[in-house]
């Protein structure tokens, strides 16, 4: 690569927009996918809250076990460039079979999602980081990932806007196959920016390294897990709440292991950056289990316990964008005020269901009560999943201006400094919550949308100093032939967050006090908080050297 004035390579724009519209189709999902999953008036599946909530837990948390397999042929055989194609065609088919309303065709596309996310994250973002290896670049390497991580988050600030409209105006498989077509226009604009990024593709030589302990990964990994899965599954009891829960945990324990192996049979400086890495990768399993509650918990608190009236002053036009999902709620007032059931019926009066109520109408004194078959305009609950992205977006370019300005100073911190921080900050966003349900009483009355903004607002500050700085602390310090076998160990640690997400997320209903479950994740991350703090004497020594 020649060496210019320009503080970014030339490949970031493509590999922005590339990440934008993948993201779009991957959060498009994520956004509707409990909502889907439980819903069983307009074309859902009807499953109760716990399951979904397993089901999402287990599904995110495979959507990042496949990078470890995925990192590792690209390093050996495919390259970036070919696993990335491969990935993203995948994915896209995936999306688009989530529009038929089958559970064998639902599963089996949630299968391709999970195998072409493991070719196309870990080499994209490993991909990112060979672009700024050039000296002239790699002082700016935490900007280039924190801007990498803006256009992922303006695709999952856009994509809720289609959902919503989508499924209110056509339903959910439209809404599916959007997230599909984003996936593949991801593809077309990393084809055309193809001329920029060719140079980066790992050499021969290190691709013969990776070719030759193949047999070793398959015996070692890949078929100790599919054993252990296996038997995680067929298992007598769920140990750990359900069959897919104990599957995934022990399929996990051979893939951790293999990670530790290759600590302990490294040598010399490698070890060192190794035994770092694999214990930064451990500390973040906790931030993914409390922020990748985003799709589990919050949005149930989004749905139930969110005041999402709309206004009549922007009702017409909300309609008018179809943003609005529009219900008949009736109540039989006795029944439903005194033993907390609440019956949803349809515009010919017959009952349709009874379900539980945490929602709209519990504690509500009876004159307030409203009447029988009167329509209520609510803002779709998966809208409120773009407040994240929409911080991210506004929130980057002032931490990028920020941390720029103390570079010039030469007084900015280290990267594992800035992960402590994020995950400070990212447990100060809990209490938030704990707040907002001291403030509704417990849930027993609806509270502002504020609540949320703020939790958002927050643990986005922490998610900034923490999932863009690790991609880019894995870019930085692995050892060269290792890089795409290492991103994918971050994704890894991300995957055991995300099941661990799942699993916090299946006791929300066991938890009569609510703040009680938000307690329980600020406890969390001040220990992870306080794990990181351990570690950054001997890891921001280290990364000097670098």
């Amino acid at each position: 690569m020649q060496a210019n004035s320009s503080k970014h390579p030339k490949a970031l724009p493509y590999l922005f927009f590339t990440e934008m519209w993948e993201r779009f189709g991957y959060y498009l999902i994520l956004g509707i996918f409990v909502l889907y999953l439980t819903d069983v008036d307009k074309g859902g599946f009807g499953f109760d809250r716990a399951t979904a909530s397993d089901i999402y837990g287990t599904f995110i948390a495979f959507v990042y076990l496949t990078p470890f397999i995925g990192g590792y042929l690209a390093d050996f055989k495919l390259g970036y460039i070919k696993a990335i194609f491969i990935g993203g065609a995948l994915m896209g088919l995936g999306y688009m079979g989530l529009a038929f309303h089958e559970k064998w065709i639902f599963y089996t596309s949630l299968g391709l999602i999970c195998v072409g996310n493991g070719f196309f994250k870990p080499n994209i973002s490993a991909l990112l980081g060979k672009l700024y290896d050039n000296p002239d670049y790699k002082a700016n390497k935490d900007t280039g990932y924190n801007l990498f991580y803006m256009g992922i988050n303006i695709g999952a600030f856009i994509c809720n806007f289609f959902a919503a409209y989508l499924r209110n105006s056509i339903g959910w498989g439209a809404a599916f196959m959007a997230a599909g077509i984003g996936m593949f226009l991801g593809l077309i604009v990393f084809a055309i920016g193809l001329k920029y990024y060719n140079y980066s593709e790992i050499k021969e030589t290190e691709q013969a390294q990776k070719k030759s302990e193949f047999g070793k990964v398959v015996s070692q990994v890949l078929l100790p897990a599919l054993v252990a899965g296996s038997i995680g599954w067929l298992l007598p009891g769920n140990y750990f709440g359900s069959d897919s829960t104990d599957a995934f945990l022990l399929a996990a324990i051979p893939v951790c292991a293999f990670y530790y192996r290759l600590y302990k049979e490294s040598v010399g400086e490698d070890r060192k950056l190794i035994g770092a890495l694999l214990s930064i990768f451990a500390v973040s399993i906790i931030f993914w289990a409390v922020f990748k509650q985003n799709g589990t918990a919050l949005t149930t608190w989004a749905q139930y316990y969110t005041d999402r009236k709309v206004p009549a002053t922007a009702e017409p036009f909300l309609k008018t964008i179809k943003l609005v999902e529009e219900d008949v709620y009736a109540m039989d007032s006795v029944t439903a005020y005194n033993e907390k059931y609440q019956v949803i019926k349809g515009e010919d009066s017959k009952p349709l269901k009874v379900v539980d109520i945490p929602v709209y109408f519990k504690n509500i004194p009876k004159e307030q009560l409203p009447a029988e078959g009167t329509k209520w305009s609510l803002l779709n609950t998966e809208i409120f999943q773009s407040i994240n992205p929409f911080f991210v977006i506004i929130l980057t370019p002032l931490l990028v201006l920020f941390f720029a300005g103390m570079r010039r100073r030469k007084s900015e911190p280290g990267t594992p400094t800035k992960m402590a921080w994020g995950l400070f900050i990212s447990g100060c966003s809990t209490l938030v919550m704990v707040a907002a349900c001291y403030w509704s009483i417990n849930g027993s009355m609806k509270v502002s949308p504020w609540w949320l903004m703020g939790t958002y607002g927050v643990i986005t500050i922490g998610e900034l100093l923490l999932s863009p700085m690790g991609l880019s602390l894995v870019s930085k310090i692995s050892p060269k032939p290792l890089t795409g076998l290492m991103m994918g160990g971050w994704f890894l640690a991300t995957s055991l967050g995300n099941k661990l997400s799942g699993i916090l997320s299946t006791l929300w209903d066991k938890y009569d006090d609510k703040a009680n479950f938000f307690w329980v994740n600020f406890v969390l991350l001040m220990i992870a908080t306080g794990i990181m703090l351990s570690l950054l004497k001997r890891s921001n020594s280290l990364f000097k050297e670098m």
